[in-house]
């Protein structure tokens, strides 16, 4: 019995930790949706990870610096991956928000692990079991659900919501970004973070010139600089504080699960904040991509 406590002690703290990360992650739907009218899409993404690069360089200087010698031989992956990861997915997805709901924004985004099988068979013939592939399926009915509005026949017209197709670009991209991951230089995951984080926020400025090129550049309000703030300290900074964490007390195949709490709290939170309508195709499509992930989880092959 003694011996257990701890690990129920350690236990409880990465659930508490990684429904934290899964809150703010969810969080940052509502945030790109207050954002419009605000701030401009690749201006917040510039901001966000200038303000995320200057948090990590604080608190993880010591890491960075005992980590640099690996992290200069690999320095091209690094920059590749905030881009694709950070920056690309984070204005597709703030530009989307333009689009479409925060609702539809959080369930899309739920579909990742699901892109993520799909990537990692196609790119390495990872096994996938029929669990899995029923999973799949599942997962895109409901994805399909969302980006019809509830009505499929749409999809056969090609009408989609700009927006909702978007957001589902963003995740197959984030998808190979995640991929990319398990080719990752063994360093801290918080000085590769702060890389990441630096090689965000440089691949972003030739974007932002391009937004203020466009006459569409829009410098934050009063209130768009506490959204800039809020989406810095908590999606980009202290959740992924928490993740890391996370994993470090229970393991990355346990903690993923809690991923899937993303499009919950995402739909919550857009009720709650934003009045957002959830009507029954939301509840039927959000079901639908949380049974797909879970029949891909335990679908997995031996």
């Amino acid at each position: 019995m003694i011996a257990q406590i701890p690990q129920m002690g350690t236990s409880g703290r990465a659930y508490l930790l990684l429904a934290f990360t899964a809150l703010c992650w969810g969080g940052n739907a509502v945030f790109g949706r207050l954002a419009v009218g605000e701030v401009s899409p690749m201006a917040l993404v510039t901001l966000r990870w200038l303000g995320a690069f200057a948090l990590l360089l604080v608190f993880a200087q010591g890491r960075v610096r005992r980590d640099w010698p690996t992290l200069r031989r690999r320095l091209p992956f690094v920059a590749s991956m905030g881009a694709l990861g950070f920056t690309v997915f984070t204005g597709m997805f703030y530009i989307a928000a333009h689009w479409t709901t925060a609702v539809n924004i959080g369930i899309i985004q739920g579909a990742i692990p699901v892109f993520v099988l799909i990537g990692a068979f196609a790119a390495y013939r990872t096994r996938v079991g029929w669990l899995q592939v029923a999973g799949v399926l599942v997962t895109m009915l409901g994805v399909a659900i969302v980006a019809s509005g509830g009505e499929l026949a749409r999809l056969a017209s090609l009408t989609l919501n700009f927006g909702d197709a978007l957001m589902i670009a963003a995740c197959v991209l984030y998808a190979a970004y995640t991929l990319g991951l398990s080719r990752r230089p063994l360093i801290s995951p918080l000085s590769l973070f702060t890389g990441m984080a630096a090689a965000a926020f440089l691949s972003s400025l030739p974007l932002l010139l391009a937004e203020a090129a466009l006459g569409r550049l829009q410098w934050p309000t009063p209130f768009g600089w506490i959204i800039v703030g809020l989406v810095t300290l908590f999606p980009s900074f202290l959740a992924q504080i928490a993740f890391i964490q996370g994993v470090s007390l229970i393991g990355p195949s346990r903690a993923g699960v809690f991923v899937n709490l993303v499009p919950v709290f995402a739909s919550i939170l857009a009720l709650i904040v934003l009045h957002e309508p959830f009507r029954l195709f939301h509840a039927t499509a959000l079901a639908l991509v949380l049974g797909g992930i879970w029949l891909s989880e335990h679908g997995k092959p031996a």
